[in-house]
């Protein structure tokens, strides 16, 4: 079994960022958190729904498997 390397996202701690998630899911949040596994948390997350409509949703754990694309809305 392969072993986990950290991602590169120590750059983007406490930036705004848009994840985008399987299942044509979207949520934009700031990074609060990562693990090897890119498990992450985003603080002052909102979800946004297929109908346009969003949810705050507050501070969550995305699993990193879920993860499809990762981009920084501020900054770098």
């Amino acid at each position: 079994m392969s072993k986990a390397h950290p991602p590169e996202l120590k750059k983007y701690m406490d930036k705004r960022m848009m994840l985008k998630l399987n299942g044509g899911r979207a949520v934009t949040g700031i990074l609060r958190g990562f693990d090897p596994f890119m498990n992450v948390v985003l603080d002052d997350t909102v979800e946004e729904c297929k109908d346009n409509t969003k949810n705050n949703v507050g501070m969550v754990v995305i699993r990193g498997n879920s993860i499809v694309m990762v981009e920084a809305l501020d900054r770098v």
